[in-house]
């Protein structure tokens, strides 16, 4: 009964933590066209890729400290659901990453749409 309990409490404990403290994922954002975009536009949207990529560091940075403390909390966890979490937790990581490194190559191309432009 007593573990049990324990498996409960660190249960609850975790669900809690994890909507208190919940990472919230960047929202996307929308890139200027190059091929007829302003200059301002370009750099508003610079400004808005800037911030994207900010807001997506913290959020992995969030995720991984997320995970650390749900694993402080499990007094003993098996190694097949610690494989499990470590695997979901590189899934989630590993999408950001790609997300942001495209929303990174998006920006690059209309840079480089709105420079080829003004070459003409």
């Amino acid at each position: 009964m007593t573990n049990l309990i324990r498996i409960l409490s660190a249960t609850a404990i975790v669900l809690f933590a994890q909507i208190i403290w919940a990472c919230e994922y960047p929202a996307n954002i929308s890139i200027a066209n190059g091929s007829t975009a302003s200059k301002d536009e370009m750099v508003a949207s610079q400004s808005a890729v800037k911030q994207y990529v900010a807001d997506m560091e913290t959020y992995l940075t969030c995720i991984v400290d997320e995970e650390k403390s749900a694993r402080a909390l499990m007094d003993d966890i098996a190694p097949e659901e610690e494989e499990q979490r470590e695997e979901m937790l590189n899934k989630k990581y590993n999408a950001a990453v790609e997300q942001m490194e495209k929303v990174a190559a998006d920006f690059n191309s209309e840079v480089q749409a709105y420079k080829s432009r003004d070459d003409t």
